[in-house]
């Protein structure tokens, strides 16, 4: 089945000539069923690449999806022009009294910063409230998988001495994980970031599992069942040259940035990277939203309800 989403949204070409489905308003509503309606904050600087990343992998499962972009209202974007914002995005606040089947946090140029000094932090907090009670399931994204873990848990992030950056060997940890069905027992993954969250600080909370890891680049992926999201630090829905986009960049800002390891063949930044991970990353989303097609309310309505329990983030703003 295909994905709905904007018609004049620069992610349709792209998607259209790899051979996604893609289809307008009036033909979604001659099909006789309810989409799934998953939405995307989108906090990534290059706006337009991260929409045709994940529409690509959430548009080729068999069930029709409803794609919705969200920006927050409290901070305004400065690297994508104010009219595709306006075209295609709709503020956090505009969607906030509605429901759905799943929410995405991507990740942000921001993990240097404590989380209290990023300029939409409140805003990001109350989002994160909301997803309990107006969202069946979330998944949190590198920074975003970061904020989360903090808000809800009080995890910490921190500082690497230098960027951990390339494409790692991950593992599988839970035996049975109907997200993790059909991976191999090693499995590739790109990792960016100059922050880490680890092991220690999160097997001390009730609740979390450790779905995949890296001996080289720590924590992978962390399920929250109680909160209904799921934490990935890394980049499954990477394009194969987007590691080498990153250095190049780094590299034009004067920035000290060393090759991506695993990633350019015989480290010939000249060269083409190959995408070894494309598979695992069709795998993921597609056992994900399986998941939710399988548990989430038919009428959507019903989704969400009272949260759970106080967060860290409304503990800390009642005192």
């Amino acid at each position: 089945m295909p994905i709905k989403i904007p018609n004049n949204l620069p992610a349709r070409v792209a998607l259209e000539r790899e051979g996604v489905v893609v289809m307008s308003e009036s033909e979604a509503v001659r099909q006789d069923i309810r989409p799934l309606r998953i939405a995307m904050l989108n906090l990534m600087p290059q706006k337009e690449t991260t929409e045709t990343q994940w529409a690509r992998l959430i548009g080729s499962t068999p069930l029709q999806i409803e794609f919705t972009l969200v920006t927050t209202a409290s901070y305004k974007p400065t690297n994508v022009s104010r009219k595709h914002m306006k075209n295609f995005y709709r503020p956090w606040d505009d969607v906030a009294q509605e429901k759905f089947d799943a929410f995405i946090i991507t990740g942000a140029p921001i993990e240097k910063l404590p989380f209290e000094d990023v300029h939409y932090w409140r805003e990001m907090e109350a989002i994160l409230d909301w997803t309990q009670t107006h969202v069946h399931q979330s998944l949190d994204l590198c920074w975003g998988a970061q904020a989360a873990l903090y808000h809800f848990h009080g995890v910490p992030k921190h500082p690497l001495p230098r960027k951990m950056f390339g494409v790692f060997s991950h593992h599988p940890r839970v035996t049975g994980s109907p997200l993790l069905r059909g991976f191999d027992d090693v499995f590739p993954v790109p990792v960016s970031r100059h922050t880490e969250t680890r092991h220690e600080d999160v097997k001390t909370i009730p609740g979390l599992t450790i779905l995949a890891d890296s001996p080289q680049a720590g924590l992978c992926l962390i399920e929250d069942a109680e909160r209904r999201h799921l934490y990935m630090f890394n980049h499954l829905e990477y394009d194969a040259d987007s590691l080498g986009a990153e250095y190049r960049r780094d590299l034009d800002q004067g920035l000290k940035i060393d090759l991506p390891e695993n990633y350019f063949r015989n480290d010939d930044a000249s060269g083409k990277p190959l995408n070894l991970w494309r598979s695992h990353a069709h795998i993921f989303v597609a056992n994900w939203i399986n998941e939710i097609y399988q548990h989430t309310a038919f009428d959507i309505s019903k989704i969400g309800g009272a949260a759970p329990s106080p967060t860290l983030g409304q503990v800390h703003a009642a005192r």
